[in-house]
């Protein structure tokens, strides 16, 4: 049965640190000049529906490395654009590939190309969630915390895929959670029903940026609109004040707390100049670990 990366709930704690460990051993491979060529003749599709500098970049950097060879496709330029139906695209892929990244708008997108895919699915972004992004995340902590156990994560902004995401993390891994969103932006029910039956981590959700940010170790925020939702940036921009990231928040952190943010970052709105330029911030390690983490699932999965 082909194996796919759609969500983090449908890997085991034991599999995710599997992820990161090998993630951590291909980075020191790679510092150290060491040959890594675990795909060597392989090839990845990348199909992007949406924008993207970090996603693309280091997916196509971290196949080469990985002896293989990444094809970039715009939806804008092939048939799925056209309205070809996503099962067709994803049989005929298979064909040519050995795995297809996707970052597209839809988790059902994704879902209904993996059903029909023989090869390796791995999503790149959903509306829904971000896996990538929140394993790259864990790994810098253990960088720079030497694990995740026993430290309060707080995620301050929208409820958005990074805020499901890190609930299902939290879920699994069983690490506390606090979440501070602004009334009427708060997770996805299904994922935030979901995390509380697992019952292995306390979840929270309040809309005190405050209470969320008191005492974390972690702390990690996002832009107020996502990809899509532009027109909303003016109603956003009111919906959170007060929800930025910045000096007066970080003095109620951990005093060796570390900031996250998976870029692009809109400073000034949720994350001030001096916190993602100063002593707390490991965002630059994080957009790097991007590179390594998805390079330990494509060696996982495609191999």
């Amino acid at each position: 049965m082909t194996r796919h990366f759609l969500r983090l709930r449908d890997y085991t704690k034991q599999e995710l640190d599997g992820l990161l460990a090998l993630a951590a051993e291909l980075k020191q491979k790679q510092k150290n000049g060491i040959d890594h060529q675990l795909l060597k003749g392989k090839t990845l599709a990348m199909i992007f529906e949406k924008a993207s500098t970090r996603t693309r970049i280091s997916f196509e950097v971290g196949i080469f490395q990985l002896g293989g060879h990444g094809l970039f496709i715009s939806s804008a330029n092939s048939q799925m654009g056209r309205g070809e139906p996503i099962k067709d695209t994803a049989r005929v892929m298979a064909r040519y590939c050995d795995g297809v990244m996707i970052r597209t708008f839809g988790q059902e997108i994704v879902d209904e190309f993996a059903q029909y895919s023989s090869v390796p699915v791995i999503n790149g972004l959903t509306d829904l969630y971000h896996p990538c992004q929140i394993l790259a995340d864990l790994q810098t902590v253990i960088e720079h915390k030497g694990g995740y156990q026993g430290l309060k994560f707080a995620w301050i902004g929208d409820g958005n895929n990074m805020a499901n995401t890190w609930i299902e993390a939290a879920a699994i891994l069983g690490f506390d959670l606090a979440l501070a969103c602004p009334n009427g932006y708060e997770p996805d029910r299904e994922v935030w029903e979901w995390a509380q039956a697992q019952g292995a981590a306390s979840i929270t959700i309040t809309e005190d940026p405050e209470e969320a940010v008191r005492d974390a170790d972690v702390i990690n925020t996002d832009v107020w609109a996502s990809m899509g939702q532009e027109a909303e940036q003016k109603q956003r921009e009111q919906a959170f004040q007060g929800y930025c990231v910045d000096d007066r928040l970080m003095a109620l952190a951990h005093p060796e707390s570390v900031v996250l943010h998976c870029l692009p970052a809109h400073r000034g709105e949720e994350i001030s100049d001096s916190v993602i330029e100063g002593p707390h911030s490991v965002v630059w390690d994080e957009a790097e670990n991007r590179l390594h983490i998805q390079k330990a699932i494509m060696a996982t999965l495609l191999r």
